[in-house]
């Protein structure tokens, strides 16, 4: 009996011991908390090259970081040369958040009132300076 408990305490500490490593070999690329509780960031993602797919790799990488992609689009135009992070709210932290996440592309600040996202990113033809896995 005493051998089965010991045999049991062994394979858990092993489990954390191992889930430790794994932890710090490989750590998690999630939205960091800026001193209040984690909120999720709601993101549009439009296309602001001629190459197809792109913002769907932006999305979901994003995504994968625990944002909320709401949109996915074509800009209004597809000669960007410059891939922007824009603020829809007076706040742009985050935005800032967002920028820090994707590499850090730069944050401008457009705010108006919007319900469908804070976050606007318009992806341009530096795209490859993105820090997104693919």
């Amino acid at each position: 009996m005493a051998r089965a408990g010991v045999a049991i305490l062994a394979v858990l500490v092993a489990a954390l011991v191992l889930s430790w490593a794994y932890a710090m070999l490989f750590p998690r690329t999630a939205v960091p908390v800026t001193g209040e509780a984690q909120r999720v960031i709601r993101v549009q993602v439009w296309n602001g090259t001629s190459e197809g797919g792109i913002a769907a790799r932006v999305a979901s990488h994003l995504r994968s970081g625990g944002f909320h992609v709401v949109e996915v689009q074509n800009a209004d135009r597809p000669d960007y040369f410059a891939t922007m992070v824009v603020a829809r709210r007076a706040d742009p932290s985050a935005a800032r958040i967002v920028a820090r996440y994707l590499g850090g592309p730069p944050v401008i600040l457009q705010s108006w009132d919007s319900d469908v996202a804070e976050v606007t990113v318009v992806l341009g033809s530096d795209r490859s300076r993105l820090h997104i896995e693919d």
